[in-house]
């Protein structure tokens, strides 16, 4: 059985201009200068979703230079499009009255402005394929056949909401294996907490749990202070002596409970440090830290690292060395700007992981103020090019201080915070 997985694209076409239509559902208007002809104007934008999705795309077009159904590949090349070798009858042209010969290949290529193209090879007789009935559920929204039909009746998503969606899948991603990442700046007080806290809320609201916030710090870490705390009293330090049991064959899952704090809402786990001990109490040398690690692979999907400020520390290393990727916060401000920049440019030296750590990283400014909005942009602007994303964070006063939650969030917050997350989840 073959399924046609045939991307589609739209284009209804008026006078010298058209609505052309993505495989995504999103509407965009096209119109041809002086000299162009609009039908091939839409014929290279559909080159260009066939360049995106690395295969060829059905153009359907209608309106004033009749309905048709062609394939364009990624060089603008005119194909016959499968859906119209399975029709029983060729489709006429608009103008086309009965009596009048029916349209061929040939006619729709001159019909979109493009009978110079080459002639396609002939059709192979291989049996007729149908769709199949069973369909890759999308339970997020409309799929995206219904969709793209919505939007060319003008009732299709925005591009804003278009990008959500795209968004929404990838923080919903299951991957294979536990996948890590490291929210590291030497400097303290530049949302290192924050940031640790909003990721794993996202990717454990949208994929379904079985996500860690691991206060990975010697020095008071805040992330027990800001968050919930969970039916037992228990730290980092707890954990350790229960770790062979934990990864014991017969450990169960819901045995990791003790140990952890459970965000309800957001639906995360948190590992807390013991901000009341001084460092030197409670420091992690290079095996505990391993053994953690094991334990958190074994019972989680995601891990997040919120870190300390000491960047020789056993397990700050090995924090990063553990990591599949570095997201590097900083507020609006110089300082917490260079020390970002200070710490990229260490890992750089340090060796060829880190390197690739530090060029790949998702680099976050976060507006403090509401007033620093011009501050921000300038140091966004220029950590670009240096790192993989840099991304924004509005001012919000629910950041700022008590407990973090993601519902306490403004819209635009939660929607930035989201794109955030889409671009570390495009690291892992």
């Amino acid at each position: 059985m073959s399924v046609d997985t045939t991307l589609r694209v739209y284009a209804t076409v008026t006078g010298s201009s058209a609505i052309f239509t993505t495989p995504a559902g999103v509407d965009e208007p096209l119109a041809a200068t002086s000299g162009e002809d609009i039908r091939q104007v839409i014929v290279q934008r559909a080159a260009t979703e066939a360049r995106h999705a690395a295969s060829a795309v059905e153009l359907v077009t209608s309106g004033d230079h009749g309905d048709h159904r062609i394939l364009v590949d990624s060089d603008g090349g005119i194909h016959r499009a499968k859906s119209a070798e399975r029709r029983t009858e060729v489709p006429q042209f608009a103008e086309a009255s009965e009596g009048k010969e029916v349209s061929t290949l040939a006619q729709e290529q001159e019909a979109l402005g493009v009978a110079e193209a080459l002639a396609p090879e002939p059709l192979p007789s291989a049996p007729v394929t149908r769709r199949s009935f069973i369909e890759d559920a999308d339970t997020s929204a409309l799929g995206r056949g219904g969709r793209a039909l919505l939007a060319k009746l003008g009732l299709g998503p925005s591009r804003a909401q278009a990008e959500r969606l795209a968004a929404e899948r990838l923080v919903s991603q299951h991957w294979a294996g536990c996948r890590t990442a490291a929210v590291v700046n030497g400097k303290g007080g530049v949302g290192k907490t924050m940031t640790t806290a909003m990721l794993a809320a996202v990717f454990a609201r949208h994929g379904g749990g079985n996500v860690l916030a691991w206060d990975n710090n010697d020095t008071r870490g805040t992330l027990g202070w800001r968050t919930e705390q969970g039916l037992y009293d228990t730290t980092v330090r707890d954990l350790l002596p229960a770790a062979s049991d934990l990864l014991a064959p017969t450990a169960e899952i819901s045995g990791i409970a003790r140990f952890v704090h459970h965000q309800r809402v957001d639906r995360y786990d948190v590992l807390r440090s013991n901000p009341e001990l001084l460092a030197t109490h409670q420091r992690i040398e290079q095996a505990e830290f391993d053994t953690l690690m094991s334990v958190a692979a074994r019972y989680y999907r995601l891990v997040f690292f919120d870190s300390g400020n000491d960047e020789s520390a056993e397990r700050w290393l090995r924090m990063v060395d553990s990591s599949y990727q570095l997201v590097i916060p900083t507020l609006a401000a110089p300082e917490p700007a260079e020390s970002a920049a200070l710490l990229l440019d260490a890992l750089r030296e340090r060796d060829d992981r880190s390197r690739s750590l530090a060029d790949n990283a998702v680099v976050l400014v976060t507006q403090a103020e509401p007033t620093a909005s011009a501050t921000a942009a300038r140091i966004a602007d220029g950590f670009r090019g240096t790192v993989r994303e840099v991304a924004r964070i509005p001012f919000d006063p629910a950041l700022k201080s008590g407990p973090l939650r993601f519902d306490n969030l403004r819209r635009a917050t939660q929607n930035a915070w989201l794109r955030v997350a889409a671009a570390v989840a495009n690291g892992f």
